[in-house]
């Protein structure tokens, strides 16, 4: 049985019977009463088994759009029988209903002990993505490994997403985060699976400063990393060639992704294309051979600015049934 509870006398007695029994995964006192005393303070889910604590969850509350997984325990004795998930599934549910868009948990990296290896795995299972090594959590010898899961379902990802004309943060976009969104614009789907969308990635600053210079009127100057959409003109069959449709069709999975991990993007095509072919231009900075053509940037970065949604006609204005204004 899986309960919130809401004493915090009655969240630090449990916690600490667990993390009691797990010392072996908290041999250092401090850290083990740091969590103890944290729990008490935050959202906290039991698991109980012949009325007895099996298992706990906190959450942290930090930040406006993540919740941090703090700590989690479960008895050895009950490993393997899915408290943990249970554990999970009822902060995840919170968590949504909260307005969380993200969920993170932080761990040792992998590799280093055993015990979080195992442990790493169950969250890569629960559905959390790698994220980042930061060095200095827990000291250069025990760096800490970040994970990330979005709490966002792809019908709300649709519904966020907006075209972004903004200013980004000059945080870097970690490649991993790149690779993501390059990954789901070449699983796009293509016509007679030609396959003509390709992509640059650049996330090198002078390079990317080489190509923003190029751009006039200027766009994306602040953008830490870009996406170059290039396309080859190949035909399916007889003459019908759907390279149009193909990198369509990979530009809106990458916008997307963009937003599924927690930064934006605009499609800029014809400021790019446009008489004055500053496309070609980029092409040139590139290296791209010939035979293909520089469609679109994607600039990828996370917001500064507020996001806003444009006007758009109604539902019952663009969608029919069964006949053209049918209700």
């Amino acid at each position: 049985m899986i309960r919130f509870i809401e004493d915090p006398n009655e969240r630090r007695n449990i916690s600490r019977e667990i993390l009691e029994a797990l010392t072996e995964w908290f041999e250092v006192e401090e850290s083990r009463e740091q969590y103890i005393r944290e729990s008490a303070d935050q959202p906290f889910w039991a698991a109980f088994e012949n009325d007895k604590p099996a298992g706990f969850l906190c959450l942290n509350e930090t930040g406006r759009e993540t919740v941090e997984l703090a700590v989690m325990g479960v008895r050895k004795e009950n490993h393997r029988n899915g408290i943990g998930r249970q554990l999970f599934e009822a902060a995840k549910t919170y968590a949504v209903n909260e307005g969380y868009s993200f969920m993170q948990v932080k761990t040792v990296r992998s590799g280093m002990y055993e015990d979080y290896d195992i442990t790493n795995e169950f969250y890569k299972s629960l559905g959390f993505k790698e994220l980042e090594v930061i060095e200095v959590i827990w000291g250069e010898e025990n760096p800490c490994q970040i994970y990330v899961m979005s709490l966002k379902n792809v019908l709300d990802t649709i519904s966020a997403r907006h075209s972004y004309r903004g200013k980004f943060s000059s945080d870097p976009v970690p490649r991993k985060d790149l690779e993501t969104i390059a990954l789901a614009g070449i699983n796009a789907p293509s016509g007679c699976n030609k396959q003509t969308t390709e992509l640059v990635i650049i996330d090198d600053p002078d390079v990317l400063n080489n190509v923003k210079s190029l751009i006039d009127p200027p766009v994306a100057q602040s953008a830490p990393a870009m996406i170059v959409v290039l396309t080859r003109r190949i035909n399916a069959y007889r003459d019908k060639c759907f390279a149009t449709q193909d990198y369509s069709a990979a530009i809106e999975n990458m916008l997307l992704a963009i937003v599924e991990l927690g930064y934006q993007s605009c499609w800029y095509e014809g400021h790019i294309t446009d008489d004055d072919r500053i496309c070609d231009k980029i092409a040139g900075v590139l290296g791209v051979p010939e035979g293909y053509d520089v469609v679109c940037i994607l600039p990828v970065g996370k917001a500064l600015d507020e996001i806003k949604a444009p006007a758009k006609k109604t539902y019952e204005e663009r969608v029919s049934f069964n006949h053209f204004g049918g209700k």
